[in-house]
């Protein structure tokens, strides 16, 4: 039950409704009760036969001389005002104190909607802004689809499985207690044999609970894993279709939500087993007290009407008892969903910020890598100390085979990514020591992945920065070289681009990104394979776009064709991780090693 006490401590921030809620749902069950007390004088009235003292008897808080003495004033009204304005007199209390009830038991309902859906609301922002600070390491290792299941389906199990029973958490224990009390007050001996049935029905529920938050488990961890089949599917139905893949996937699919489906049928055995369990316990119970009560009004030692009211009070007290229990085992199922979403909240945060950060405002000098070594957590070494020193205004090319560390290396520097030994500094200052969001205020990147989203061509150049005006806009398009395509779009600048900008081409999404870049005007650019995936005309669009940007920038090019490198300033050339050569496009030809090779191996292509 520790995550879902970790689901309550978010009750912290919303204490003033908790305790209107509870308040108002003490008068609803007080006057409930009442208009159940009213019972006992309208039966009285209409039915009893009991022997009334001539005299008042004495006021006493025990149930005989409590009724002898409610009874005696009773008959006195009804002698003095008649029976029917006595029974009228009654009615009138019970629909008022039903009335009363019902309209309590609404404000505390709408005290609990805030407390629910400000604490839901809570959750889903600290699960958003944890998935968004947690380092991009912690999602190589993770199935998107499964990580959308969490903050999707997981909360919304959390909200009707957890944060729903909250009403039954808060009013039912109140309503057993003072209903408990009330059957305590009027018969004890009846009573009693109530807990005597009580352990055997709390033992039950406690084992249908416990087989309940495993099931449970099981369930989410497979839907998280339909989910994650799911979006790889959707993101991949070109290659899919063009290999005739589609039955295979759908056989796939159909076996997923198969044992999917099979887990929540159990989930639902289990849930659905403790209502009739309770209900059954519960009719037990009045069935002997029914036995024992008839035995004692028959004896004369309880009233026939205050019998009746102990046998309708009780029957009332089973219903919060089945919602308490319901309660129990909707906790013990969003348990599990409250721990797959709390393993996302609880991901360690591997990139830190010290608490004396400094922020950086401006890039005067050089980018210095000494003796950076890095490795991810499976202890895969995919950097050997590096040694580089990156000047202002330079254009800085990383080049070499696949997998040699290119990006990796790059991504260390606005900090996706921290090195595991050797130190990066920025301007003599080691980027650990700066404040991340100024450090990552220096980087604009253009990669060969483009990432847009499905939103209007200027808000995807502006980036959600309402700052910029249309014109700053328009002017960043031009420099990219897209303003052109952009004004033959059918609503211009607002003309939306679908989801990731399919509804574009592959140039005209890698200009978007360049405009995107221009518009930041960042001291520092990195350009990942800006290039590689288009066709000639497009490349050449784009690299028009590209030498516009690049202008009066240190620029960072990551790339395979080394024919865009060539003018580069500084070559540099990796290989298994390490730094193997560097220089000049003519300094590296001249020595015949591995960038010769494949600048070669590139021409031959051709």
């Amino acid at each position: 039950m520790k995550p879902i006490l970790r689901v309550f401590r978010y009750l912290k921030y919303f204490p003033w409704q908790i305790g209107f809620n509870i308040f108002f749902n003490l008068l609803h069950i007080l006057f409930n009760l009442g208009s159940y007390v009213m019972i006992v004088p309208f039966v009285e009235l209409l039915f009893g036969k009991a022997e009334v003292a001539a005299e008042s008897p004495a006021f006493a808080l025990n149930q005989h001389q409590l009724a002898d003495w409610a009874f005696w004033h009773l008959h006195g009204w009804c002698d003095v005002y008649g029976l029917w304005p006595c029974l009228l007199a009654v009615a009138a209390g019970y629909l008022a104190c039903s009335l009363l009830s019902n309209l309590f038991r609404y404000i505390a309902m709408a005290f609990l909607s805030t407390i629910r859906n400000g604490l839901i609301e809570r959750l889903r922002n600290d699960i958003y802004h944890r998935v968004t600070i947690l380092p991009i390491s912690y999602f190589n290792h993770k199935r998107r689809g499964d990580l959308i299941s969490r903050m999707a389906n997981d909360l919304f199990d959390i909200e009707w499985s957890v944060v729903s029973t909250l009403q039954s958490l808060v009013k039912d224990p109140i309503n057993i207690i003072v209903f408990s009390a009330t059957l305590l007050f009027v018969s004890w001996r009846m009573f009693v044999l109530f807990l005597v049935v009580l352990p055997v029905g709390i033992w039950l529920i406690a084992r249908i609970g416990k087989s309940l938050k495993r099931n449970s488990q099981k369930g989410q961890n497979r839907l998280g894993v339909l989910f994650a089949w799911l979006d790889e599917s959707l993101s991949s139905l070109r290659t899919i279709k063009a290999f005739g893949r589609e039955e295979d996937r759908e056989t796939d699919f159909r076996r997923l939500n198969d044992h999917y489906s099979h887990s929540m049928v159990k989930v639902a055995l289990r849930r659905e087993l403790s209502s009739p369990l309770s209900e059954i316990l519960g009719t037990l119970a009045l069935v002997i007290i029914l036995i024992i009560g008839g035995w004692q009004v028959i004896g004369g030692t309880i009233q026939p009407s205050v019998f009746i009211f102990f046998v309708i009070v009780f029957a009332r007290l089973i219903p919060p008892i089945q919602a308490v229990v319901k309660a129990y085992n909707s906790l013990q199922k969003g348990a599990a969903s409250a721990a797959r979403m709390l393993e996302v909240i609880d991901a360690d945060e591997v990139i830190l910020e010290a608490p004396d950060a400094k922020v950086i405002r401006s890039f005067d000098s050089s980018i210095e890598l000494k003796d950076v070594t890095f490795r991810f957590e499976d202890g895969t070494e995919v950097l050997h100390h590096i040694d580089l020193t990156i000047p202002k205004g330079k254009t800085i090319a990383i080049v070499g085979p696949s997998g040699a560390g290119k990006s990796t290396m790059v991504d260390l520097l606005p900090r996706f990514y921290d090195c595991t030994s050797g130190t990066i500094s920025i301007d003599g200052t080691p980027v650990r020591d700066l404040n991340i969001n100024s450090l990552r205020a220096l980087f604009g990147l253009v990669s060969q992945n483009c990432i847009l989203f499905n939103d209007t061509v200027a808000n995807n150049i502006a980036f959600g920065d309402g700052s910029y005006s249309p014109t700053d806009i328009e002017a960043a398009a031009q420099v990219a070289n897209a303003h052109e395509f952009i004004a033959a779009l059918p609503q211009g600048y607002d003309t939306p681009i679908g989801d990731r900008g399919l509804n574009l081409s592959g140039g005209q999404r890698q200009r978007l990104s360049i405009a995107r870049a221009v518009l930041r005007n960042t001291p520092i650019l990195i350009l990942d394979e800006a290039t590689s995936a288009l066709d000639s005309e497009a490349e050449r669009q784009v690299q028009q776009g590209l030498d516009a940007l690049m202008r009066g920038r240190t620029t960072i090019v990551i790339a395979h064709r080394l024919s865009t490198v060539r003018h580069a300033d500084h070559i540099v050339v990796l290989d298994h991780g390490s730094i193997v050569d560097q220089g000049t496009h003519d300094e590296l030809m001249a020595r015949e090693g591995i960038y010769k090779k494949l600048v070669e191996m590139q021409s031959f292509a051709k």
